[in-house]
């Protein structure tokens, strides 16, 4: 089953999906993961209830994967390339509205208490950065008194990250031949981009796979989805740190206008203040 969740129009599904999304999306390969990262033992036949969340309170937010099993537990599992502190923060929005969307209908000011789903809270972490196998993660270590003695803290949520690249948590790759089919075809593609293009390198990881008997069966059915979203996602990752890079540049020529300012009041010459600010004689005078 699948509890929409949506907010507003739907968009291309390359656009609003990940092949972590796509592969995990379906109930078998949902309880297959649930069983390997948190230990269960559901059947294949439990009762799954989607519950991803597109474009969280309208602010463009989403997560990857958040299912019910058996109406007992609540899964919620982001697939990430670089692990983000802030995680136990939107874990607990994620959360909140995805409570709220099942039991919209309950009376909760009513004196008699009705049960819900106990939530898990899963990070599986792929990116080319050494991590641990295992990390955890507290939504209190965000508090601003966090240190102080006598005071505790009266709300908490754990994220357990996990590094699923090829050969990290080898248990978890026994468990789930999905789990590490998909780690070895990420693999394969940053492997690949060392000597193609990314384009190249991700058909080049779809074929090979699919000749290894590798996720064959889904590589074959949604070839061009898989790579679409894999080049979309790549495109956000290379606008990101572009991004990223201009801020920075913009932050550090700040200071260096800051600095040059202060030597021109001193009386520095334009020839020294360009030099140790790299800073233009235009761009000097002009202050």
């Amino acid at each position: 089953m699948n509890l929409n969740l949506e907010a507003g129009a739907d968009a291309n599904r390359e656009y609003k999906d990940s092949v972590f999304t796509l592969l995990f999306g379906t109930d078998e390969a949902a309880v297959e993961l649930s069983n390997t990262v948190l230990g269960t033992n559901y059947g294949p036949d439990t009762k799954v209830e989607f519950t991803t969340i597109k474009n969280v309170l309208c602010k463009g937010r989403f997560n990857d994967l958040s299912f019910v099993l058996d109406g007992k537990l609540v899964v919620l599992i982001e697939h990430q390339s670089t692990v983000n502190q802030n995680m136990p923060l939107r874990m607990l929005l994620y959360i909140a509205e995805i409570y709220n969307r099942l039991f919209e209908d309950e009376d909760l000011y009513s004196q008699k208490m009705f049960s819900i789903p106990r939530p898990e809270f899963i990070v599986l972490y792929n990116g080319i950065e050494d991590m641990p196998d295992k990390l955890v993660l507290k939504l209190s270590d965000m508090f601003k008194d966090v240190k102080e003695i006598g005071n505790p803290a009266n709300l908490e949520l754990t994220v357990t990250v996990y590094n699923i690249n090829k050969g990290r948590n080898p248990e978890m790759a026994k468990r789930s031949p999905t789990l590490d089919g998909y780690a070895t075809f990420i693999f394969m593609v940053q492997e690949n981009k060392k000597t193609m293009s990314f384009k190249d390198a991700v058909k080049n990881a779809v074929l090979e796979c699919i000749k290894q008997n590798i996720l064959k069966t889904f590589l074959q059915k949604h070839k061009r989805e898989v790579i679409g979203m894999l080049l979309h996602e790549w495109k956000l990752e290379e606008a990101v740190a572009v991004a990223k890079r201009e801020a920075k540049e913009d932050g550090r020529r700040e200071q260096a206008i800051q600095f040059a300012r202060k030597m021109k009041n001193k009386g520095f010459s334009l020839n020294d203040i360009a030099e140790m600010t790299e800073l233009s004689i235009d761009d000097i005078l002009r202050l």
